[in-house]
């Protein structure tokens, strides 16, 4: 009963130790990756310039835009009456098909994309009369935006406009 008892308190006790690593046991470039447990380094333990192999200048950096212009207006167009593109981003092209309809062209599919458009003048000029507009997909072109302006009567007139596609 004695060496069993004597047996039951070595396994339970054992002879276990604690291993401590420090800065100064490991030798230098030797820890990879895989060494590192998931969120076990902060940003404060890593240099502003030690990830990647070398420093990032900021002056190398450009600048950031907001998020809506990163990628959501990053097409729009502001057309004259006449079908004449003044301003644009993202466009091929903008013409005008018949009195109060229009068509713009952009460089990508926007089909899947929402169209916002307005009545509005191309400058600081006065701006136009009342009217209405109306967009949706080009049946003819996945890149383009059908476009259709009318006067205060409801009768169809050419009308400078402000487009923008939010993808």
């Amino acid at each position: 009963m004695v060496v069993a008892l004597l047996a039951l308190f070595m396994a339970m006790g054992g002879s276990a130790y604690a291993l401590i690593v420090t800065s100064g046991s490991i030798k230098n470039n030797t820890i990879r990756s895989v060494d590192v447990r998931n969120g076990g380094l902060l940003g404060k333990d890593v240099r502003h310039d030690g990830v990647g192999g070398r420093a990032i200048k900021e002056s190398t950096l450009g600048t950031v835009p907001g998020a809506l212009v990163a990628h959501g207006s990053a097409r729009y167009a502001v057309v004259a009456a006449g079908g004449l593109a003044v301003r644009s981003r993202g466009i091929t092209s903008a013409s005008r098909t018949g009195e109060g309809r229009y068509q713009v062209i952009f460089n990508a599919d926007v089909r899947a994309c929402g169209y916002y458009a307005t009545i509005g003048g191309p400058s600081a000029a006065v701006p136009p009369d009342n009217g209405q507009i109306t967009v949706s997909s080009l049946g003819s072109n996945v890149n383009g935006v059908d476009i259709r302006t009318t006067g205060a009567a409801g009768n169809d007139a050419n009308k400078p406009f402000h487009l923008v596609v939010f993808c």
